[in-house]
């Protein structure tokens, strides 16, 4: 497979040397600056091997180069291996971002041309690029010998991608009011307020996640991700949802078909995926929109280029982020809902796990994680995962987003730490939750970190912060534990989650990385330190965090976080002394709470199963 690898990355640089091109930049990403990716443009995987969500390659003709982060650097080393594509590290001290190392590989050479495709390339990252060249002292004009350029090849991999996927196409489906707690009209109508704020009598998104949003939509388009590749067009008095993937009805199942009737009879305009370019250019000329706003991080560049010649482009970060983040009453009842299924699901798989390990019989990651969907898969509003279930044992849970073979899966043994990260999609509710369990007895070093890592989980879970407090200064209270000894984790401590949407979404994080967007009560947030050992083990200890007022006293408003997940930690692995009275007391009350919630829901032999495992230490 490896020569497979360097072969396709050999015919990309006969492909530039044809064109004349110095280098080539393929993005993980797609049209929509999604995340997760439809198979159609998962190119830096078809072109490298490298599997991680987050990736982008950089060719030229005497070196290839792929730029990911701490997450997947273990990951990235195993699947380049042979392939002839180097590792470049970001998100550490030393990085190099691309736009700074094309800056300086072309740094003597007169002129430079670069290709990107632009439906991949957002607006930021070719901006970003622009300023490096520009900071080089390198000018766009060909006179100049000293120039640059940046070519925009349309779905470039198609020149050599010969059996490349079609854009998905999956049923269409809508969400009640009673569900979302907002009809799309109202969602419409506030989308429209928020434009004319902004001067803009028309608005395009181009986030999958924030269009299924506001039209109450969702779609299976992306594995994982209730989602449809499709664009939103809203001006004064019309909706156009471009969606469709074919001309002819006959190409949509009857679900669709009726989803889209009843969009129709809304007065939602439902029109192909492909007509955007030509249905803007028409309104754009003939004045019926006059400043149309985008949010350029997920406008793509070919679309930023063809609009930005009308002279009527409004920038700037979406609203539809923020409210989408806050969830209402009624999402956050739904959430609560989903977790209630999320944790009877999940203690009946930890009892079925620790069964099998005492009973001595085969247990394999794959096993594991089958067994755990199957459990998810009998819930009453179960839809689906939430991403792909990360079942690591031993070393491979040393990996931070560990893929779990489907063949030749490691065994489990009666010894050591088994981590399981897995969520689920519910028509209620989003859920994400990691737990990390002993399987029998423990080296010292697992029992500490163990109990460091569940230190920092807890310190995050009772913080106590004021209104306008951002997740970057807080992320310290789930590393402190950890770097009292020295001891650390490259990802971030947390993310927002969406409700029955993807299992990643902004503004909010709560990470090292600097973003004054403050956590604001209805804010749901992961809370996931780890630790990471080479070829040893990892941990992670993984709940979702609601984010509510704590009240109003004479310095202000203040905030606290309330647990969506319910699921016991086990207690077996801790090293007790590790842990101060307030942290012994705030898990003794979350126990006392998922065994009282659970319970009533668990078979007889579980539930009392479950009350030793939530017994106060």
């Amino acid at each position: 497979m490896d020569n497979l690898y360097s072969a396709r990355v050999e015919a990309l640089r006969a492909l530039m040397e044809r064109r004349g091109w110095d280098a080539v930049i393929l993005t993980g990403s797609d049209p929509h600056a999604s995340e997760y990716l439809a198979p159609r443009w998962k190119q830096v995987e078809w072109l490298s091997g490298f599997t991680g969500e987050a990736g982008d390659l950089v060719i030229t003709a005497d070196h290839a180069g792929l730029w990911t982060d701490t997450r997947y650097f273990i990951q990235a080393v195993r699947q380049l291996r042979g392939t002839g594509i180097e590792l470049h590290k970001m998100r550490v001290p030393e990085q190099v971002p691309i736009p700074d190392w094309l800056a300086d590989c072309f740094a003597r050479k007169d002129g430079v041309v670069v290709a990107v495709d632009g439906l991949c390339q957002s607006v930021a990252a070719v901006q970003a690029l622009e300023g490096a060249f520009a900071a080089a002292g390198r000018s766009k004009d060909p006179e100049d010998g000293y120039f640059y350029r940046i070519v925009d090849v349309p779905d470039l991999p198609d020149l050599l991608w010969t059996d490349r996927p079609a854009i998905p196409r999956t049923p269409v489906t809508l969400v009640p009011p009673s569900v979302a707690g907002e009809t799309r009209q109202e969602r419409l109508e506030w989308l429209r307020q928020a434009a004319a704020k902004q001067l803009c009598d028309a608005v395009l998104l181009t986030a999958l996640d924030e269009i299924a949003w506001v039209l109450n939509v969702r779609g299976a388009d992306i594995d994982y991700n209730p989602m449809v590749i499709s664009y939103l067009l809203v001006t004064e008095d019309t909706v156009s949802w471009f969606v469709r993937k074919d001309a002819f009805d006959s190409g949509d199942d009857d679900t669709t078909l009726d989803s889209f009737a009843c969009l129709e009879d809304e007065g939602i305009r439902v029109l192909p995926y492909d007509e955007l370019q030509l249905s803007l250019d028409n309104l754009l000329s003939d004045g019926s929109i006059n400043r149309l706003f985008v949010d350029p991080s997920s406008l793509n560049w070919s679309l930023y280029n063809l609009l930005t010649e009308s002279g009527r482009l409004c920038p700037g970060d979406s609203p539809v982020q923020l409210r989408k983040a806050v969830k209402n009453p009624v999402e956050i009842e739904g959430m609560q809902r989903a977790h209630r299924q999320d944790g009877v699901a999940m203690e009946l798989f930890l009892y079925w796990l620790e069964k099998m390990v005492l009973d001595d019989k085969i247990v394999t990651e794959r096993m594991a994680a089958t067994k755990l969907g199957a459990l998810r898969a009998a819930c009453p509003d179960y839809l689906g995962d939430s991403f792909e279930t990360i079942s690591a044992y031993g070393p491979g849970a040393a990996l931070p987003h560990y893929v779990t073979p489907v063949k030749d899966a490691p065994e489990l043994e009666a010894k050591g730490l088994y981590l399981c990260d897995s969520g689920g999609q519910y028509s209620c509710g989003t859920t994400d939750i990691t737990r990390t369990v002993p399987l029998g007895p423990c080296t010292a070093l697992e029992r500490e970190d163990y109990t460091l890592v569940l230190k920092g989980h807890i310190d995050l879970a009772m913080a106590v912060f004021p209104e306008g407090t951002a997740g970057c200064q807080i992320d310290a209270l789930a590393r402190n534990p950890l770097w009292s000894r020295k001891r650390n984790f490259g990802h971030g401590t947390g993310h927002g989650v969406g409700f029955y949407l993807g299992v990643h979404e902004g503004p909010q994080d709560i990470r090292q990385n600097f973003n004054r967007q403050p956590l604001l009560p209805g804010m749901i947030t992961s809370d996931e330190p780890g630790i990471y050992r080479e070829g040893l083990f990892g941990v992670r200890h993984e709940n979702l965090l609601l984010c509510v007022e704590a009240g109003r006293n004479d310095f202000g408003r203040w905030l606290a976080f309330e647990p969506l997940t319910l699921c016991h930690f086990e207690t077996s692995a801790l090293v007790l002394d590790l842990l101060s009275s307030e942290e012994r007391a705030w898990l003794n009350a979350y126990h006392e709470r998922v065994y009282r919630t659970l319970a009533p829901e668990l078979p007889a032999e579980v539930a009392r199963w479950l009350r030793g495992k939530t017994a106060a230490i």
